[in-house]
This record gives C-alpha cells, sequence and structure tokens, in this order.
C-alpha cells in the first residue's frame, strides 16, 4: 500500500466525491454561524444542519467537505493520551435527498480499497441490529461475508439528537494488526485496544424521531458521513498515534526542537509535547477565523488553550515567547487546504504574541500565589480549594479553570468548581458597572468589592413605585462612608428598593430618594455583586447616612415608557417568530423609555412585506387590549408551560413568566405594562443586519409614534413648500421636475459635446501617422471623462482607423483617454499601456484595456509634453 501525506488524503477524498457529482464546498469557519447550539463547529455536518433541517436550500443534493473541527469535551485528557485532540479535520459526503445507503456504502468501499488502496480483508463494517437492509448491501453487493459484518445498538450505532432527523449508522473499522493489539485471541471489532480503528461512519437519515421514541420515515432521506482525516492517516501512514502522521510529527519535532528535548524518553515531557502540538493548531486555526482570547464564549476557549500551551512551554524548559514561532509550522503544513493560513499569517502571529506576552507578565505572580494557596491548604489540611481563590487566579491572574485544576491535581488537590462558577456569575452581572477600573484581564476593581458581602438588596418594584427602607451602605466614587453631604457624588444602598438596576437589556429608572430634609437624584440604578443595588447619583439637599430610613420614589412617567417598550419587544419576538420562522431567537436587546432595539437571529434581510407583517401583527396584539400576566414558578414548570428562554440565559430555582393573552409567553424579570392597550401602537424605525446572521430592529410605541408622525408631517408640508406644491401633489410634482432636470441634462451634455467638437478645431491637421498608423493626441477645454469618451468616439467614426489620446484640463484637475481601433490593435498599438507612460507627466496614473483606457492626474501644466509623448510610446508599440 502506498503512504500518503495528510494534504494528499484530503484532496484524493474531495477529488473522489467531487467525481461523484459532489459540489466541494471549502470548510466553514469555527465560528458557527445562525447556530447558537454551538460554541464551535464540532463536526462536518454542523455547518450544513440548516440543509438538513428544511430552513435553506443547499446549493445542491450532493456536498463533500473537509470541516476543520474543534471539541474541547476532553480537554483535561489531552496529551495525557496519545488519542486525544482538540483539533481535527472531518472529511465529509452529505446527500440531502438524492442518494441513500446503496451509493454511500459502495463509494466509501470503493475510496478506501481502491483510491487508498487498503486492504479489503483488513475492512470490517458494523450496522444498526435492525438495519437489514444495509447488512444486505454489505453482504450481497459489496460482498463482505455476513461473519464479518457486525450488528451493533442503539449507543453504537443510531445517530440521534434529541427531537429531528435521526437515524441508523454503519461504520467500517480497519484491523491494524497485532502489533497494535491488547494480545487477547479473541480480540476483535468494538475492543477497547488500539487494533480495531474506526475510520468511516456512514448516517442514514430516514427518521424524524419526536424525542419520545417514536419515528416517522422521512420522504426525503439524506446521508451525512464523516470520516477523521487524521485518523485515516494514522491508518494509512501505518503510525501509533495521530501524533506521529507527517502534519502533526512536523509540529511536534519542532516542539521538540525548541525545548531541546527527544520524544518518547521522558513520559512527562511527552505528555507536554503531545499537548502543545494540539493546542497550537487549534489556536491557530481558532484565530484565523477571527476568534480573540476573551474572558467569554468562544475567545475563553481559545484564551484557555493558548495559556495551556505557553505553560506547558515552560514546563519543556522553553525559553521566552514561542507560540508564534510555533504556529508559523502549523500555517506551513495545512496552508494547502486551508489557504486563509497564509493569508492571515500577520495577523495570527501577532494575536498569539500579544496574548502569550499578557500571560508571561503574569504568570509568576499567579504561581506564586497558587503556591501559597497550596501551602494554605495543606496547613488546614484541606484537599480542596475554594472557587473564590481559583476565580483571583482566574480572574487577576489569566489563570483558565482548568490550568488551575492541572497544577493542583498534579500535587494531589482538587477546586470547588461550583464555587468557581458562582464567583464568575457574580463578576458578569457587574462587568457593566460605569464605575468599574477595568485591568487588562477584565476585572472588575471598585469600591464596590470592598461592602459586606453578607449584604444584600430586595427588588420590590414590581408592584409599587415608591417604597421605604433603611440605608445600609453609602459610598463616594472612591470610598466607603458612613455619611454624604450635599453636592457630593455618591452611592446608596438600601434594604428593599423600588429601582430597577439595568438588567436584561432593560434600562435602570431613575428618581428621588428623599429623607429627613435631604434629597438624592438617583441618575442611574446597577446591580452589583451578591444581589446588591447601587443608587448613582448626587446629593442635592441635606445629608445622608448609614442607618437612616429614606423613601425611594421612581420616575414613574419613565418607568411606563420603559414599560411599554419592554412588553413591545416580547410581542415583536412572537410576531417574528411567526412570519418568519422558529429559527429566530433574541440576539440581544436594549430597551429605554425612548425607544426599542431588538437583535435577533435570521439569514436574510426582511422585506417590507416582512415587515408590515410583523408591525401589523404587534399592533393588532396591542389593540386586543389584554392583561399582561407575570407567575412566579419554577424553569421546569416554566418551560412546560411553553414559555420561552433566552438561549444560553442562566436562571435560579424560581423564573418569572410574563404572558400576554394566548399570543407571547417569555420568562423575564423585567418590568412591563398591565396590559397590551397601554402600548397604544408600535412602529418599526430600522432594520439591519449587524453580523452574520443577526439583525436588528429598532422601534418606538406610544407618544413617540405619534412624534415621530408630527415630525413627518412637518417634513412633508416643508418639502411641498420648497416644492411650490400642496403635499397632496408633491408626488407629481417631483416627478415632474425629475423630467425636467432629465431634460436640462440631456441639453447640457449636447452642449459640451458641442463646445468640446468645438475646442478641438479642425482635427485632420493634428492627425499625424505612426509607422502607417493614424494618431490624433489633442487637448480639449473644460471636457470631463463622459465627454472626451463621446468626443473619442466620434472621432474614430471620422479618422477609421486610428489611435486617438485626449486629456482636457477642470481647475486642477485632468483627465486622459486614449482609445485604440481593431485595426490599429493588430498593429499592436495598446491604450491601456500608452496611458500608463503618459499618464505619470500629469500627475497621475491609470490604465485599462488594450482598446480604450482612461487616468486622472493633478498637473495640467504636463498635457503638453504627454501630448508630445504619445507619438514615441505609439511608435514603440507598432511592429
Amino acid at each position: 500500500m502506498k503512504v500518503y501525506g495528510v494534504n494528499e488524503l484530503r484532496k484524493m477524498y474531495l477529488d473522489f466525491f467531487e467525481s461523484k457529482g459532489h459540489l466541494k464546498l471549502n470548510s466553514f469557519s469555527l465560528v458557527p454561524q445562525n447556530d447558537k447550539s454551538l460554541l464551535l463547529i464540532n463536526s462536518g455536518m454542523a455547518p450544513l444542519k440548516p440543509y438538513f433541517t428544511g430552513q435553506e436550500i443547499p446549493p445542491k443534493k450532493r456536498v463533500t467537505t473537509c470541516q476543520k473541527c474543534i471539541r474541547t469535551g476532553d480537554i483535561e485528557n489531552i496529551g495525557k493520551t496519545a488519542r486525544h485532540g482538540t483539533f481535527f479535520e472531518m472529511l465529509g459526503n452529505f446527500s440531502f435527498g438524492d442518494y441513500f445507503k446503496h451509493e454511500a456504502i459502495a463509494w466509501s468501499w470503493e475510496f478506501l480499497t481502491e483510491v487508498v488502496g487498503l486492504s479489503g480483508d483488513r475492512l470490517y463494517p458494523s450496522i444498526y441490529l435492525e438495519d437489514d437492509e444495509a447488512f444486505d448491501i454489505w453482504n450481497k453487493e459489496v460482498g463482505i461475508a455476513p461473519e464479518r459484518i457486525f450488528r451493533m445498538g442503539k449507543a453504537d450505532n443510531f445517530w440521534e439528537h434529541g427531537a429531528g432527523p435521526c437515524g441508523p449508522c454503519s461504520e467500517i473499522y480497519y484491523d491494524r494488526g497485532e502489533k497494535y493489539g491488547c494480545g487477547d485471541p479473541n480480540c476483535t471489532v468494538g475492543c477497547e485496544c488500539d487494533r480495531f480503528i474506526e475510520v468511516w461512519n456512514n448516517v442514514f437519515t430516514q427518521f424524524n424521531s419526536d424525542g419520545n421514541g417514536n419515528y416517522e420515515e422521512l420522504e426525503n432521506k439524506n446521508i451525512d458521513t464523516g470520516m477523521g482525516l487524521e485518523r485515516l492517516a494514522v491508518v494509512v501512514q501505518d503510525v501509533d498515534t495521530l501524533f506521529d502522521i507527517d502534519t502533526m510529527k512536523a509540529i511536534r519535532d519542532h516542539v521538540c526542537k525548541m525545548a531541546n528535548a527527544e520524544y518518547k524518553v521522558d513520559p512527562k515531557k511527552d505528555m507536554s509535547i503531545r499537548l502543545i502540538t494540539d493546542h497550537i493548531r487549534s489556536v491557530t486555526f481558532m484565530t484565523s477565523d477571527g476568534i480573540i482570547p476573551s474572558n467569554e464564549g468562544r475567545g475563553y476557549v481559545l484564551r484557555r488553550l493558548l495559556r495551556r500551551a505557553a505553560r506547558h512551554g515552560r514546563l519543556l524548559g522553553i525559553q521566552g515567547k514561542f507560540l508564534a514561532e510555533l504556529s508559523k509550522t502549523v500555517i506551513a503544513e495545512s496552508k494547502d487546504g486551508y489557504p486563509e493560513l497564509e493569508e492571515k499569517k500577520e495577523y495570527i502571529l501577532k494575536v498569539l504574541t500579544i496574548e502569550e506576552e499578557k500571560f508571561n507578565k503574569t504568570i509568576d505572580q499567579g504561581l506564586s500565589i497558587l503556591s501559597e494557596m497550596e501551602e494554605a491548604l495543606v496547613s488546614n489540611g484541606t484537599k480542596t480549594l475554594n472557587g473564590e481563590d481559583a476565580f483571583k487566579l482566574y480572574d487577576t491572574y489569566g489563570f483558565p479553570l482548568d490550568l488551575t485544576k492541572e497544577i493542583l491535581e498534579e500535587k494531589g488537590f482538587s477546586i470547588d468548581e461550583e464555587g468557581f462558577k458562582k464567583a464568575m456569575q457574580v463578576q458578569r452581572e457587574t462587568a457593566r458597572s460605569a464605575r468599574a477600573v477595568t485591568n487588562y484581564m477584565g476585572a472588575d476593581a471598585s469600591i464596590y468589592d470592598e461592602i459586606d458581602p453578607a449584604i444584600t438588596s430586595n427588588f420590590v418594584g414590581y408592584d409599587r413605585t415608591s417604597h421605604t427602607s433603611k440605608i445600609s451602605v453609602l459610598t463616594t466614587e472612591t470610598d466607603l462612608t458612613d455619611e454624604v453631604v450635599g453636592g457630593q457624588t455618591a452611592t446608596i444602598i438600601v434594604d428593599e428598593t423600588p429601582f430597577y438596576a439595568t438588567m436584561g437589556g432593560q434600562t435602570a429608572d431613575i428618581g428621588f430618594i428623599v429623607g429627613k430634609d435631604a434629597e438624592f437624584e438617583v441618575e442611574d440604578t446597577i446591580k452589583l455583586k451578591g444581589g446588591r443595588v447601587g443608587h448613582l447619583g448626587t446629593v442635592t439637599k441635606g445629608s445622608f447616612k448609614v442607618g437612616e430610613t429614606v423613601t425611594l420614589t421612581i420616575d414613574t412617567q419613565k418607568r411606563q415608557a420603559i414599560g411599554k417598550n419592554h412588553s413591545a419587544t416580547h410581542l415583536l419576538q412572537k410576531a417574528l417568530r411567526n412570519v418568519l420562522g422558529s429559527h429566530v431567537e433574541q440576539a440581544g436587546s436594549f430597551v429605554t423609555s425612548e425607544r426599542l432595539r431588538f437583535d435577533f437571529t435570521h439569514f436574510s434581510a426582511l422585506t417590507k412585506e416582512e415587515i408590515a407583517k410583523v408591525e401589523a401583527m404587534v399592533n393588532e396584539e396591542i389593540a386586543k387590549n389584554v392583561p399582561v400576566v407575570t407567575d412566579v414558578m419554577s424553569v421546569e414548570d416554566a418551560k412546560k408551560s411553553g414559555a420561552m428562554a433566552l438561549f444560553g440565559e442562566k436562571y435560579g430555582d424560581s423564573v418569572r413568566v410574563v404572558t400576554m393573552g394566548d399570543f407571547s409567553k417569555e420568562l423575564c424579570g423585567g418590568t412591563h405594562v398591565a396590559n397590551t392597550g397601554s402600548i397604544t401602537v408600535f412602529k418599526i424605525l430600522s432594520e439591519a443586519g449587524i453580523a452574520a446572521g443577526v439583525r436588528r430592529i429598532e422601534a418606538i410605541t406610544s407618544n413617540a409614534v405619534f412624534e415621530y408622525y408630527k415630525s413627518m408631517e412637518e417634513e412633508l408640508h416643508e418639502a411641498a413648500k420648497v416644492a411650490k406644491t400642496e403635499p397632496a401633489s408633491l408626488v407629481k410634482r417631483i416627478e415632474s421636475l425629475q423630467e425636467e432636470l432629465k431634460t436640462a441634462l440631456s441639453e447640457n451634455e449636447k452642449l459640451k459635446a458641442k463646445l468640446a467638437n468645438n475646442s478641438l478645431g479642425d482635427v485632420m491637421n493634428q492627425v499625424v501617422e505612426v509607422k502607417g498608423v493614424k494618431l490624433l493626441a489633442s487637448k480639449v477645454t473644460d471636457a470631463d471623462m463622459n465627454g472626451l469618451r463621446n468626443l473619442g468616439d466620434q472621432l474614430k467614426e471620422k479618422l477609421g482607423e486610428c489611435v486617438i489620446l485626449l486629456a482636457s484640463a477642470s481647475e486642477d484637475k485632468v483627465n486622459l483617454i486614449a482609445m485604440a481601433t481593431d485595426g490599429a490593435m493588430a498593429k499592436g498599438a495598446h491604450a491601456g499601456n500608452l496611458i500608463k507612460e503618459v499618464a505619470v507627466l500629469v500627475g497621475g496614473g491609470g490604465g485599462g484595456r488594450p482598446n480604450m483606457a482612461q487616468a486622472g492626474g493633478k498637473n495640467p501644466s504636463g498635457i503638453d509634453a504627454a501630448i508630445e509623448k504619445a507619438v514615441s510610446v505609439v511608435e514603440n508599440q507598432i511592429k
């Protein structure tokens, strides 16, 4: 069997399926588009989901891809074993209602045996227990003996993911030989050892599941094939593990060279070598797809992979920054299949260098702090680091949780992960604090951190606009204090407040806090750690002390306006789902007293008809004047009731469910109107895209709509006044003015052409003959490019076969145009090259086709020289 490299195998696979009528698509980005279920693309079929579900029509019914994928579910095992990796390439051939089992099985066998050259005697198919159709194809059509076809259960050979399309699988295993086996004479397919390795998986999507064990045959059956490229390479190259295949070995060797270490000498070093080899591939590909290291989402995945690799570099003794240099090998090894790596090389190296520099600045200090924490654990006789301390390492020193976990595990300690998650959630809630000072890691360092954690606030504003409570905390901008006085900017925290803090897209309440002979204007309300609510503002009269009882009153007019807009967003979301489809998910919202902004997932711009339909649907629900009912229940009960939850949002034990008739039901902690009629009216102002697969609608309600139409009416009357007509006749008046303008422009063009002709004078005495070709190079007064072009066309008709160069100056701008007829071009004339050479003399540049070219310049004094030079240029062109 011939040994093929990874890049060869990738090409062989894609070429093979192209020959079978498949459309080859480039790998999709690792960043999922319009798919909120994934943080990163983790399979070949993931980016094609809209085609499988029918949300989008595929470009062709047969598609083949090699998809880059990231999986971090078993990140703790990376390096420890030679089996696990975070980045891999998935080869796939897909059918959307086209071919099915016969072709899929036949082609998989043909590719492995005839194209790659694997021995058929060493290949063993598996099928789902009840899939007799697949058994017959393997047995009767491919010719595999029955005893070599393995029937397996649902866990192994049935692909299903909740409700929706699903079906049986047929996998192909390759016998790598006894040298990779466990030594058991009964070792066979399904054994946990490395002898029988699964290389191909055909998924036959033939059923639709309701999620409760009931299956219906699909009318359009699909094929979803997956084959790991690295795994195929392991088999073809007959190497121990994926770290030994050609592309991975190149990276591994580079790591060894940097560390001055040899692979397979020291097991501890081997683990670090493998981890770096794997992680550098992931971070290089993720960065190429625009993912930037951060403390959130996929940015955090990138950061933790990068920092784990950097730390293991230190363990190997690699001095200074090394990740960007190592990334160059990844790019060199993979650019054949992924040209974007080479295109974005500079950017990738810069991002990796900056992040590694950041980490290097803090790692020594962080390790020192962790060492102190370890000593404290030993002296306290405990083996578990608390979540707050683990979060401090993450938040202040940039240690991802799994990095801290890994370091501690090496010394026999563990981490309270739940405590870490709670600390992380608190940090997220305070991230928007306008008063916070942010360090480079994004940690919020502010005076609020010094507040006693036992102090909390209770929001009582759902059913009241004024409330009496006791002051628990007072702060200035820099200090905790017992008293604040007139003129001071401060934060007041009380036990119970009717003020809503900015959360979930809803802006904060404003208003007043009144004490005995004292007044405080609340300009903003913010959510702080531990459920505390901070009232930010200024003492306008008297003074306030901790422990005093005060009366808090919100601006009810603003609250009502916010409530109208917030309730309208619920109606809007449901209307969008009804009009556009259930793929619409909220991607963000911002509700103020003036307007509402709603971001949602959708694949294309809304048509005028769709916008009108959505708007009408919302107004219809407003007109019904139905009560807006709020119930508090458990998350489970809320979901059972059909309430919509924000995707990815984490909720507490009990949630508020806001219901508007039988139209809308959502989980929401914000404030709303008492009935939909209070919203009065709803108007969409704009709809636009803000990111791939994310659209944004801006809208207004109630009085803002009347103000909007009043303003429009005023503009209409002003426009009619300027046009010297009545509003009712404005359209006709504009049409009439447009016709007049069109006529005037046409007359203007004719006059300009006439002037250009006149300014040129008698052209015949300006024509020179260059090696048998007529050349007219002349200056025209005050002609734009369009005028020169028209004049050139007229001159060609007059002169016959020729070369023309016309130049015109208008103020400090020069226009040049060159033309060559077919006969002149046949002799070597080239208008584009003529323009290139003469344009420099007028301080410009340009070019074009052999028959016509144009240029601009900024030096009118060079026109005569340009015209003069035309003769020698054309002379050199003519053969």
